[in-house]
């Protein structure tokens, strides 16, 4: 597993939110910028105040990881960081920044898993990738195919922002059937914005792991059909691939300014579900289910460590 303070044993993971943000910038959040880091230490101590023990970040690069203060925050909440490399939707970026990266994503993703951030930073552990609504346009594609690269080379886990929760199958006929990508080093992320129980069920068969993140948001089906989503999974016997996690992504959203924030996901949201589900499923889908996902034999050696020298200067955004 590893984190902005290094590997540690996937057994030491403890409580995790599998999908989350302490910092996040994107034209189309004006406003509401992750950008204290005040405000993130405190909301790092309201998550370990309510039992939480590591926090997976999925800003990838271009959006304002704040990857300098990552492992100041890390030691002084006792809480693991896990940052992320890789690449959002199209629109999260000025087109100078991806024109400056078309000729190479893999070789930066690489160069942020094993050497570091910036070439100086944390290294990241994980891959950030995104779909669009129902479909990949040809930004994802190609985004998609360094992520798989990237993840031959180093053996690091692929997390995919589903556009709504939808698309799941495109995205894993891409992944997991063109390029080739182990399905266990695939996560889909939202799916519970988009109920459909038949579509979580084919993901899951598929053998991908399945992110629910994001609890109360008003304008998503989330916390009210979750407990039924989820109890439809493990009955059929895919309780082992659920990962729950929180998704703040604006500052209102914070529990420091009166949002849910990460402490939600372990305090009213984790006692419904203990309710619906029974507390034994529920600790598997927070401990030993993103130990797993998350896990990675960093001893590896990249397949092509030239690319990542390439990149070795590339900024820490």
């Amino acid at each position: 597993m590893r984190t902005v303070l290094g590997d540690i044993a996937p057994a030491g993971l403890g409580v995790c939110d599998a999908h989350d943000h302490l910092f996040l910038r994107s034209p189309q959040l004006p406003g509401q910028e992750l950008d204290d880091p005040e405000a993130a230490a405190a909301e790092l101590r309201a998550f370990r105040a309510a039992g939480g023990s590591a926090v997976i970040q999925w800003t990838p690069y271009g959006m304002g990881r704040g990857a300098a203060e990552l492992p100041r925050l890390a030691r002084e909440s006792g809480v693991h960081i896990v940052a992320a490399t890789g690449l959002h939707q199209a629109a999260h970026y000025a087109p100078e920044v991806l024109e400056r990266l078309r000729s190479g994503p893999a070789g930066l993703f690489v160069a942020e898993l094993t050497e570091g951030i910036g070439g100086t930073g944390p290294r990241a552990g994980m891959i950030k990738v995104a779909g669009g609504f129902h479909g990949l346009d040809a930004h994802a594609r190609h985004t998609m195919a360094a992520a798989a690269e990237a993840q031959r080379a180093t053996g690091a886990v692929i997390g995919v922002h589903l556009e709504l929760g939808t698309g799941a199958q495109a995205v894993l006929d891409l992944l997991c059937g063109e390029l080739a990508v182990p399905p266990d080093r695939v996560i889909l992320g939202h799916l519970n914005r988009s109920p459909d129980l038949v579509a979580h069920r084919a993901a899951a068969e598929a053998g991908a792991y399945l992110a629910f993140d994001g609890p109360s948001r008003a304008h998503h089906a989330t916390d009210w059909r979750l407990p039924e989503a989820l109890a439809a999974l493990a009955e059929a016997g895919f309780g082992d691939r659920i990962l729950l996690g929180g998704d703040t992504t604006t500052a209102g959203a914070r529990s420091v300014n009166g949002g849910p924030g990460m402490p939600h996901l372990l305090r009213r949201h984790r006692e419904r579900l203990d309710i619906a589900l029974g507390k034994d499923l529920v600790t598997q889908f927070l401990t030993a289910n993103p130990a797993r996902a998350f896990a990675a034999d960093w001893a590896r050696a990249p397949q092509d460590p030239h690319k990542g020298r390439e990149t070795r200067r590339a900024p820490t955004a």
